[in-house]
């Protein structure tokens, strides 16, 4: 089952689409997909930049990637099916390699995780013999297994600060290293890695924008951006911690600064409050889409195959960065 019924998933999905598409397409093809997933032990992870549809209809779990990677090695299904992009669905397989893990597009990559490779980690580790590399997860598993702990942007200056040492090789994105770098006293080296929709922000957005509402408005940004554009808004935070800061606050008139789905997403979470949208939408995340899940589910395609040695080393980074952000 999803986590809402047929009835408030209606509610949260009116304001987007037009009621004819929500009941002549939506629900018929979460309802198959429920199905599905009930049949085959499946359970559906969803990320945070996923549409609405996909987001409220189907997923089992939801939230940002730190979430749902503990989430996956949690899980009793047998299967898991990870809506998100690859690198996401990689990280669940290597955590819960004895399940069955799919994806519901091949294609659904990332810019960050597309800007290094397992050679580019061991020529730094090279070049900086003896420093740790804390790799942010967006990246493949090879990726992963070259480093020392995984992060998230939940918890980036956590593991940042949690690791041995005055220098960390931080990867690959280049201004999440930078919002990093100004709220620590380690020395960050950072690699020419960013998120293709982070980047398109400007200082400039936010200013336009808080003159326009005469400062009648809360800027949240996401640390992918860059350090200028984090310096303008009220809030930084990754996708959860946008998530506790809305249901905190007292201010209704929120602009995010984030990939576009998730003011979609909020919106529906959050009908109380007024959203200001700056929408790019990341090209990769969009191409996950109830028909491809159905497809991923009915004819079990798709399916993420990594190799041993690279997944036993790679669960070394992934579960040292669990047990670091959720050490009481």
């Amino acid at each position: 089952m999803s986590l809402v019924t047929k009835d408030q998933l209606v509610q949260k999905l009116n304001p987007i689409y037009l009621p004819h598409e929500i009941e002549e397409r939506i629900i018929p093809l979460a309802e198959e997909i429920n199905r599905l997933k009930k049949e085959k032990n499946a359970v559906i992870l969803g990320h945070n930049y996923m549409t609405p549809d996909v987001f409220w209809g189907v997923s089992d779990i939801i939230g940002d990637s730190l979430y749902l990677s503990k989430m996956a090695k949690e899980t009793k299904a047998d299967m898991i099916l990870f809506n998100g992009v690859h690198f996401m669905a990689e990280t669940a397989k290597i955590l819960s390699p004895e399940k069955r893990v799919l994806i519901a597009d091949m294609k659904a990559g990332c810019s960050l995780a597309e800007a290094i490779t397992r050679d580019d980690v061991k020529a730094l580790k090279k070049k900086y013999p003896g420093v740790p590399v804390v790799t942010y997860v967006n990246c493949s598993a090879e990726v992963k297994a070259e480093t020392d702990v995984c992060c998230t942007s939940a918890n980036a200056l956590q593991i940042v600060n949690a690791v041995e040492g005055d220098t960390v090789i931080f990867l690959p994105d280049e201004y999440l290293a930078g919002n990093v770098r100004n709220h620590t006293t380690k020395t960050i080296i950072s690699h020419p890695g960013r998120c293709m929709v982070h980047e398109m922000y400007t200082p400039e957005d936010i200013k336009s924008a808080k003159r326009l509402f005469s400062g009648d408005l809360t800027v949240i940004t996401h640390p992918e951006c860059h350090e200028d554009v984090v310096k303008e808004a009220d809030f930084s935070g990754s996708t959860s911690q946008m998530v506790d800061f809305i249901r905190q606050s007292k201010t209704n008139k929120i602009m995010l600064v984030t990939e576009c789905s998730m003011g979609d997403n909020l919106r529906a979470e959050f009908p109380e409050k007024e959203f200001v949208s700056t929408c790019q939408t990341c090209p990769h995340m969009k191409k996950i889409t109830l028909e491809k899940v159905r497809d991923a589910l009915l004819k079990e395609q798709y399916e993420i195959f990594l190799d041993e040695e690279v997944i036993r080393l790679a669960q070394k980074s992934v579960n040292r960065m669990l047990e670091l952000s959720y050490k009481k």
